[in-house]
């Protein structure tokens, strides 16, 4: 069955951002659980007009966990509307296109900016907890493939 599009008014680039965290033989991923939902999830946000999606990225991050980070690499593209159609409690519906990254922490507290994130915490990434967005844990899984090249889905 074809994907229904009624009430989608827009379309939004958007970016997501895996800060991973290498310890004791454990990978553990920061988390946000945002303000809008209560779901935990990626870093992540909209690209602001006049900037890069590298740039996008970067303020993302900072704004919602207080941490600087430099990417490391594109992880994925993702625009299948299926998985990246968004509603809002306000009704808004959104198809976003987001550019996933994976990125490194070079500075910063870790907090939570108490608009947008109500807390900030690394997850062991074969522990995520149940209330996280859908297709988060699918991209985490792209991230840890090992695989080189960029994923287009």
């Amino acid at each position: 069955m074809p994907f229904n599009s009624d009430g989608i008014s827009e379309i939004r680039p958007g970016v997501a951002a895996a800060v991973l965290e290498h310890t004791g033989g454990t990978t553990k991923v920061l988390l946000v659980r945002r303000s809008d939902n209560g779901l935990w999830g990626l870093p992540s946000g909209k690209v602001e007009i006049g900037e890069t999606v590298e740039e996008a990225v970067i303020r993302e991050v900072k704004e919602e966990t207080g941490l600087k980070v430099k990417v490391i690499r594109l992880v994925g593209v993702y625009s299948n509307p299926e998985t990246q159609f968004f509603s809002y409690p306000s009704g808004r519906k959104v198809h976003f296109i987001t550019t996933f990254f994976e990125c490194d922490i070079i500075g910063g507290v870790l907090k939570a900016d108490q608009q947008e994130t109500l807390e900030v915490k690394f997850f062991e990434v074969k522990k995520l907890p149940r209330e996280i967005l859908p297709m988060h844990p699918s991209w985490l899984e792209d991230l840890l493939s090992g695989r080189k090249e960029a994923f287009i889905r």
